[in-house]
């Protein structure tokens, strides 16, 4: 069963095939990120125009790499929630087209479930039940994954995500956007103990995750320097930034395998390409006897490839829109309204 995939979530165009669900036959990626790069961020109606304008010649580019038609696809699954509202709107409405043209079934897929889907791109061999972290610009969760199609969150991020806290971070040591792929380069080069920074907790909550106050200490360690006049190791810092993070997400995913007694565990998201965190996880899990699973840095970041490859198990599981379908910019991953 060959799926189209379309993903508008934030800065990337995307399209893609993918065959029942794990094979990749093609994908398409439009990325904006040198737009944005003069804003230190996404904007978000740059965003929603260059999607309208880029998404019909990168999904007709997913479908001539493969020699396929629309009428040989079998079905179309976009990305529906979460996301910027007006990118989001743009897919979802031109999914919403094809189908109409076409015929085909219209298969409305949640982001966060296609990040953690691109698992199984890489290792079709990799099957639920298992707990997976998923770290990215917006969003950390640990999840168990029951099925294909039923999550259970245990832990989340009560202010900022591990991903937002990388940018805002590197932005203050003056790293240019996107700012959590240039930590992680100068973070090499640094020594991850030179900076002692704090590991918030929360209360009565020992799996959700608090990463405001670790980026609020980076900050003010930048600009207590300025005022001083002083220099700034800033690659030591950032290798402290880095190596505290992979802590708190390492030690919160260990303690939820132990207690939840899962022996496969799998990270997902754009941080789940960082370096320091697949280095300290991949350590500590053959350690501990876990077996880990993380895709290619290629499917760490949004693409359609993940979305087509969740859709395929929606679509087994008998989801299925109308023209109707809506875009929304928050949606639980275990509450999603299609379902």
């Amino acid at each position: 069963m060959k799926i189209l995939g379309i993903e508008s979530s934030c800065d990337e165009t995307a399209a893609a095939v993918v065959e029942n669900g794990t094979a990749i036959l093609s994908s398409s990626v439009n990325s904006q990120i040198q737009e944005h790069q003069k804003f230190g961020g996404v904007v978000p109606e740059i965003a929603s125009r260059r999607h309208t304008e880029n998404i019909i010649p990168v999904v007709q580019d997913a479908l001539d790499q493969v020699g396929l038609s629309l009428e040989e696809i079998d079905g179309i699954a976009v990305t529906t929630a979460p996301g910027l509202i007006g990118a989001l709107l743009v897919g979802v409405n031109f999914a919403k087209g094809l189908s109409l043209a076409t015929g085909k079934p219209l298969i409305p897929v949640h982001h966060i479930r296609g990040h953690i889907a691109a698992n199984y791109l890489a290792h079709p061999e990799l099957k639920p039940p298992y707990l997976c972290l998923v770290v990215s610009g917006g969003h950390s969760h640990l999840t168990e994954v029951l099925d294909y199609t039923k999550f259970h969150v245990i832990g989340r991020t009560r202010d900022d995500a591990a991903g937002e806290a990388f940018d805002k971070a590197a932005r203050a040591m003056g790293f240019p956007y996107p700012g959590g792929v240039i930590l992680d380069r100068e973070a090499q080069k640094g020594n991850p103990a030179a900076y002692r920074l704090p590991r918030p907790k929360v209360d009565g909550s020992p799996y959700d995750f608090s990463f405001s106050g670790l980026k609020t200490a980076v900050v003010n360690l930048v600009h207590n320097a300025a005022q001083k006049g002083e220099a700034l190791p800033v690659q030591d810092l950032a290798a402290s930034f880095q190596h505290t993070v992979a802590e708190i997400l390492t030690g919160h995913l260990l303690m939820a395998a132990r207690d939840y007694h899962y022996q496969t565990v799998a990270i997902a998201g754009g941080v789940s390409a960082n370096s320091g965190l697949r280095t300290m996880l991949s350590q500590r899990c053959e350690r501990e006897g876990i077996r880990l699973y993380f895709p290619p840095l290629s499917l760490c970041g949004d693409n359609a490839a993940m979305i087509a490859s969740q859709g395929y198990f929606e679509y087994q599981a008998g989801v299925r829109a109308g023209m109707d379908l809506n875009a929304s910019p928050s949606m639980p991953i275990d509450e999603c309204v299609w379902q």
